[in-house]
């Protein structure tokens, strides 16, 4: 078994990549204060091909070195946009059909292994801060909670890699 060069991997090129067919999902992101998680979603949305990246409250916003250490110019190729305010990014989702998911332990929530999704409609995933999650007023304006099933002695996963599982399984249940 030989590794392959980067040369080898047929990535698209940035141009290709902002022509390409997207996921129908946005990624939201809750007051997320590390620029790493921040540039890891970046990275996790071009490799799934995401929408788009809304960044909301505290969380910082490209051009940042921090972001670009992680983002590795995901975060030039991924749409965003900046909201002071994340129910005002869940509004406009809303407004223009998207399906809100808080990805947050809540009551009624669905598991992800359980939850169904309908390849002709638009999601949204709202990831929140590191301490706190995603605000009880944001999770209210939600169509539902999802949460990622843990079996260990932690409650709570980084953000970036509930991002990265999550966006994962979106991208597996809609584009297949």
């Amino acid at each position: 078994m030989r590794k392959l060069k980067v040369t080898e991997l047929r990535r698209l090129t940035p141009e290709a990549f902002k022509e390409s067919e997207k996921t129908p999902l946005i990624v939201v992101l809750d007051h997320v204060r590390s620029l790493n998680n921040v540039g890891s979603v970046f990275r996790t949305s071009d490799a799934f091909r995401v929408e788009a990246v809304y960044l909301c409250g505290i969380t910082a916003c490209p051009p940042n070195a921090e972001i670009h250490k992680t983002a590795l110019g995901a975060e030039d190729t991924v749409a965003w946009e900046y909201f002071k305010d994340t129910p005002e990014a869940v509004d406009k989702l809303r407004a223009n059909g998207y399906t809100v998911c808080a990805i947050e332990q809540a009551e009624g929530s669905v598991m992800l292994d359980n939850l169904s999704l309908d390849k002709g409609k638009k999601y949204a995933i709202v990831l929140g801060n590191e301490v706190k999650g995603v605000q009880q007023n944001v999770v209210d304006q939600c169509d539902m909670c999802v949460e990622i099933p843990q079996y260990g002695t932690k409650h709570s996963l980084n953000v970036s890699v509930t991002a990265g599982i999550v966006i994962w399984d979106f991208f597996q249940r809609l584009s297949k």
